[in-house]
Order: structure tokens, then sequence, then C-alpha cells
């Protein structure tokens, strides 16, 4: 949906893993604040939502392969280590364009549950799969899509420096996090 330039866009995700409709059958806390949220942000705002539970069928968000723990410029912006509609590694980073609504909005509004003093999985593998958005690879064509060697060598080239963007910088998130008392 086209927005006016200068239209505020809101991404508010839903982070638990509980699963709306299904075992156990009952609305997370998490989903309904983040609707709720998304209901009530200022009409002339654009409010997106987005779920990440496990909803039975659908793709998870598939684990980060750590491409930036041999280089940055082999991990690539968005993560080309899955891709979208896959049928042997179905990933709901693609399939839901969470990658490019991520990059569409100006804010962004994480609600979730916190589990053994952390994020829920859901969230945390999420933020993994991110690291690219923080001076990712725009050009897999310069590392023939996964080359560690052509990787390494424009990490340390000149044009690296120009090449690398911070697709976070400018933005505002918000965390709401809820938890028992031992959490």
């Amino acid at each position: 949906m086209p927005t006016a330039p200068d239209t505020l866009r809101v991404l508010v995700i839903a982070g638990s893993d509980r699963r709306q409709y299904n075992c156990p059958g009952v609305d997370g806390k998490a989903r309904a604040l983040a609707v709720r949220m998304t209901r009530r942000l200022p009409s002339d705002w654009f409010a997106d939502f987005a779920d990440l539970a496990n909803v039975y069928g659908r793709a998870r968000i598939q684990s980060c392969n750590a491409c930036v723990s041999t280089s940055m410029a082999l991990c690539v912006w968005p993560c080309n280590c899955y891709g979208p509609n896959s049928t042997t590694q179905p990933d709901l980073m693609w399939n839901v364009d969470l990658y490019g609504r991520l990059a569409r909005a100006d804010a962004w509004a994480f609600i979730g549950p916190i589990w053994w003093y952390g994020p829920t999985t859901n969230f945390k593998t999420m933020f993994d799969r991110l690291v690219c958005m923080n001076g990712g690879n725009p050009r897999p064509d310069l590392i023939d899509k996964k080359s560690t060697i052509l990787a390494q060598a424009l990490g340390r080239s000149p044009e690296w420096e120009t090449l690398s963007e911070n697709h976070l910088e400018g933005r505002s998130a918000g965390f709401f996090c809820h938890g028992q008392k031992g959490g």
C-alpha cells in the first residue's frame, strides 16, 4: 500500500512462539498486545503488523549460518542463505517479506515474552538473521553469491567501505517484554 513520503511507517512484530488457533488454543499476550498497539497508532501513520508465531504448516525462521564470522562481505543483505517460497528450506523471513518490511519502516516495535531471562526462540532467530542489516553485502554478484575467498578479498578492499551500508541507521526501535516473576 503506497504511503505519502512524510508518513511515518511503523512495523509492529509479535514475537511469541505461541500459536493462535491450535495448541494451546489461546491467543498469547504478545500477539494480543501487538494487535492492540497496531490498531491504536495514529491514523495518519502507516501501521504494519507481523506475527512470528509457530502457525501449523507455516514456514519458520531458519537459523543464521554465521557468514559474518568468516567475512562481513560474505553476509549478504538481505540474507541469501535462504530464499522465498523454498520447498527445501522454507523461511518465514522471506515468505512474509520481513526484510522488505523492516527496511521500509521508520520505526519498529517488538513485543514478546521473556523465556529463561532472554527473548523467545523466534525473536532470537530473527535478530540473528538481521546481522546482515548492519553492514551486510548488498552485491552478492561481487562474491559469486557465496565465495569465501572473494568475500574476504572484498572485505579487505577499499571498495568495501563505500559498499557496506548500515540499514539500521536512523531508525527507532521499541521493546516491550513481559514475563513471570522468575524471568
